[in-house]
C-alpha cells in the first residue's frame, strides 16, 4: 500500500476530490491511504507544552528581509514530517516532496518514478512559504506542476495522489485504462454516431467505424502529434 502524508494547513480542502471516483475506490480498497498533519498541531505552547490557544496555534511570522504577506515557521513543519516518517530504519522508502514554481516540473515520469516508494510526503506551502531550513534538515525533492503559481500546495498535492494512485495496480478498472501507456487519441467518441444540434449534424470520424485496427491506430498517431 501507497501511503501519502499530507503536511497542510487546510487538510478540508481534500475531501472533495479525493473523496470521490478512482481515487476514493483506491483508499476502500487499501490501495493507498491518505493521512494529514496539520503544522498548527505541532505547535509548541508555553513551558514546552502542546499548544492550545490561537495564538500559540499561529504558525507562521514576518519574513526576514522584508516583503509582503507571512512565511510559515520551519520547526511545526519540520515536527509534522518527523511525526510522518517516522524513523528512518521503519519507513526507508520515503519520498518527501517540497512544492515550489522553481522546482522541477512534474511529468508522467515522475509519477513512474514515485511508484517504488511506499510512503510519499506532501508539503503543502500557503502564504509568502515556508521556511527555507526545512530543506536542510531532510532531503526532499522540490516540485512544481507547471509553470504558475498557485495560492498553496494543496491543489499541486491531490495532482501527485491522483496520478500516482492511477499507476498503481487494480487502482482503474483496467490496467490499460492509463492513457499514457498505450495508443491514445486526445479527441475520443461515443454514442449516438450522428447528433444534430441547431440544425447542424456532427458525425463520429468514418476512421472508428471501420473496425480496420492498423488505419485507427494510425488516426490516433496523428492526432496525438
Amino acid at each position: 500500500m501507497t501511503t501519502f502524508h499530507v503536511i497542510t494547513l487546510f487538510p478540508d480542502a481534500f475531501e472533495s476530490y479525493l473523496g470521490v471516483s478512482i481515487v476514493k475506490r483506491a483508499q476502500e480498497r487499501k490501495l493507498i491511504a491518505v493521512r494529514y498533519y496539520n503544522p498548527r498541531d505541532f505547535a509548541v505552547g508555553k513551558f514546552g507544552r502542546q499548544a492550545k490557544t490561537y495564538a500559540e496555534r499561529r504558525v507562521d511570522d514576518r519574513p526576514y528581509g522584508g516583503g509582503p504577506g507571512m512565511v510559515i515557521e520551519a520547526l511545526p513543519v519540520i515536527r509534522a514530517i518527523e511525526k510522518a516518517i517516522g524513523k528512518k530504519s521503519q519507513k526507508p522508502k520515503a519520498k518527501i516532496i517540497f512544492f515550489t514554481p522553481a522546482g522541477k516540473q512534474f511529468a508522467n515520469e515522475t509519477a513512474d518514478s514515485y511508484m517504488k516508494y511506499s510512503d510519499i510526503v506532501l508539503i503543502c506551502g500557503r502564504y509568502e512559504g515556508i521556511d527555507a531550513r526545512v530543506k536542510k534538515v531532510f532531503p526532499m525533492a522540490e516540485i512544481s506542476v507547471g509553470p504558475f503559481t498557485v495560492t498553496g500546495g494543496e491543489l499541486p498535492a491531490m495532482i501527485i495522489i491522483d496520478a500516482v494512485t492511477r499507476r498503481i495496480p487494480g487502482a482503474l478498472g483496467h490496467d490499460q485504462s492509463v492513457e499514457e501507456t498505450r495508443l491514445a487519441s486526445p479527441d475520443v467518441y461515443t454514442r449516438p454516431e450522428v447528433f444534430e444540434y441547431k440544425k447542424k449534424k456532427y458525425r463520429v470520424p468514418k476512421i472508428l467505424l471501420s473496425g480496420h485496427h492498423a488505419k485507427m491506430d494510425e488516426w490516433k498517431k496523428e492526432r496525438r502529434r
